[in-house]
């Protein structure tokens, strides 16, 4: 059962719930409960994969293996070379889950080999295990987890299969302080309120774009230019639409479990350059990738003083990030073009930026703020057609 995919998923979660909106409408600690409630849901959640919710239990024992075993080691040492191999045996799973499609064979005519190495949720789940890595490496993190709450924290079941990625520390902070009943109110009603802008979003504005455009692409036009300018635009429409309804539901449902789940969305359409969209799409994953590779690259190259020249270095980090973030979402053709893409486009604008502060050539008022979000809207779009493959498959 895939989370917020059928009504029947919300009416389960909303019984499952109840307790815990009572619990906290009367002040009462809920985190006990919601810690049983995560067990149950990912019990629904599995319920019809045996093989993915064996998969999830092992890959949750060896990422708490890991982070107890580098976190023990950690207060006591800190050579490098440790850190290293606890973030490559952390990333592992994920990077055979990947790479393993490419050794099956797939016979015409026949359905795709099974992957037996993914399962729902992998992707996040493993972005979470890093993050605690490094964030004990930083020593940000200096005391023993217990594993009641790492469990707790790696499988939380709201943001299990898309996110959004949160962050140990802030999450710890909303188990060890439970809101008030007045506070906790507030939560339950902007929760809620985000459930029912999720059902807008994704069962309605979504399913009309898919339904009615998308899959009518042929009978919009008999121009092959239109049909793909309009599939450009109708792709991007829906990916945002489905994926920010998502969001909606899982960080709507963490509010009702008085967990405030980071936000994914924010008006990435009005974005004025490419830096302010990524600032606004899918903000936990691109802040994990800036916090975690970009800026740790660049602290790196800068330490080495391997390349002198800063706006190099930044160049390079984008390439890095937007490489590694194509990779992750697929090693097909299309996410890694749609990869290299955005580095470019990201680059051209470092530079672009760097040029216009010396010549003052683009001002910045309300005309070329317009004109600014009318630019970067279609080269978004384009890196959405991209992403969706629709440029390589005929």
């Amino acid at each position: 059962m895939i989370p917020f995919s059928s009504f029947f998923f919300f009416i389960l979660i909303g019984i499952l719930l109840l307790p815990t909106i009572i619990l906290g409408l009367r002040g009462k600690r809920m985190q006990g409960y919601n810690m049983f409630a995560t067990v149950v849901a990912l019990a629904l959640i599995f319920s019809k994969d045996a093989h993915g919710a064996l998969l999830l239990f092992l890959f949750t024992v060896w990422q708490v293996l890991i982070i107890r075993l580098y976190l023990a080691y950690r207060l006591k040492a800190n050579q490098a070379s440790v850190f290293y191999a606890a973030v490559v045996a952390s990333i592992l799973p994920l990077v055979l889950s990947k790479v393993l499609p490419f050794f099956l064979t797939h016979h015409p005519h026949q359905p795709a080999p099974i992957n037996w190495l993914s399962f729902l949720g992998i992707s996040y789940l493993t972005f979470k295990g890093v993050q605690l890595i490094i964030e004990t490496r930083d020593g940000l993190i200096k005391k023993k987890i217990p594993i009641h709450r790492l469990v707790y924290f790696i499988v939380f079941f709201p943001t299990i299969s898309s996110g959004p990625i949160d962050r140990y520390r802030r999450f710890e902070k909303d188990m060890d302080t439970p809101p008030e009943k007045e506070a906790y109110s507030d939560l339950l009603y902007s929760g809620i309120h985000k459930i029912f802008i999720g059902f807008l979003y994704k069962f309605i504005i979504g399913y009309l774009i898919h339904t009615y455009i998308l899959m009518n692409i042929h009978h919009i036009s008999s121009s092959h230019f239109v049909q793909q300018l309009t599939y450009m635009y109708a792709y991007s429409m829906y990916l945002f639409f489905d994926f920010a309804g998502y969001t909606a539901f899982a960080v709507g449902v963490s509010y009702i479990m008085g967990i405030k789940s980071p936000e994914n969305f924010n008006k990435p359409f009005i974005s004025r350059n490419i830096k302010d969209f990524w600032n606004r799409w899918h903000m936990s994953l691109s802040f994990w990738f800036r916090d975690y590779v970009f800026m740790r690259f660049v602290f790196f190259m800068t330490k080495k003083k391997w390349i002198k020249n800063r706006m190099a270095v930044s160049n390079i980090g984008y390439f890095v990030l937007f490489l590694l973030m194509g990779a992750w979402h697929g090693l097909a053709l299309q996410y890694i073009i749609y990869g290299l893409y955005h580095a470019v486009v990201m680059s051209g604008y470092n530079l672009f930026e760097k040029w216009n502060k010396k010549h003052k050539w683009w001002p910045d008022n309300k005309v070329t703020m317009v004109v600014s979000i009318i630019i970067t809207f279609h080269v978004i779009c384009f890196g959405f057609y991209i992403f969706s493959g629709k440029p390589f498959h005929h």
